[in-house]
């Protein structure tokens, strides 16, 4: 049975029922839970920067979006801290800045000695999820740690 979990968060609405789940888990084998949020980054020329699918040519913007970015890690992260130690599961949380998340993800399950990964996939279907891509789906792709991976349908999305 794992013993440490390494459960990527983005605060969305399907991170609380994931969290949910995996805590159950948790709790059942005694496994110890890391808590990540990777924050966005941008490619290249740190005087511009791409996110989503806007172009922020300010550095002022781009300084402003990296504190908020960093303040909502911070509240995401606590609130899974939270909700780990109300059901009594040792967990720890940390975050890191990247514009590759799968790729955060798969390096912060090995920096961390996790034996396996569990994370919520946003089942996005038709041409966003050709566009887009899924992380889950990148992470199990390049993952040589094990994935869990919580479907959203099974969690009511």
């Amino acid at each position: 049975m794992a013993r440490h979990f390494l459960v990527p968060i983005d605060g969305s609405e399907l991170t609380a029922p994931a969290v949910a789940a995996v805590l159950d888990l948790a709790a059942a084998s005694q496994a110890k839970l890391t808590f990540l949020h990777v924050q966005p980054s941008y490619y290249g020329n740190p005087g511009a920067a791409v996110y989503g699918e806007c172009l922020v040519l300010d550095p002022q913007v781009n300084r402003a979006f990296s504190e908020a970015t960093a303040r909502w890690a911070r509240t995401v992260l606590d609130q899974a801290l939270a909700q780990a130690k109300e059901r009594g599961v040792s967990a720890t949380a940390e975050t890191c800045v990247s514009p590759l998340v799968h790729e955060a993800i798969v390096q912060s399950a090995e920096r961390c000695h996790c034996d396996l990964i569990a994370m919520a996939s946003h089942s996005r279907k038709g041409l966003p999820g050709v566009l887009l891509g899924s992380e889950t789906q990148r992470v199990l792709s390049h993952s040589t740690v094990p994935v869990l991976v919580i479907p959203a349908r099974s969690l009511g999305a």
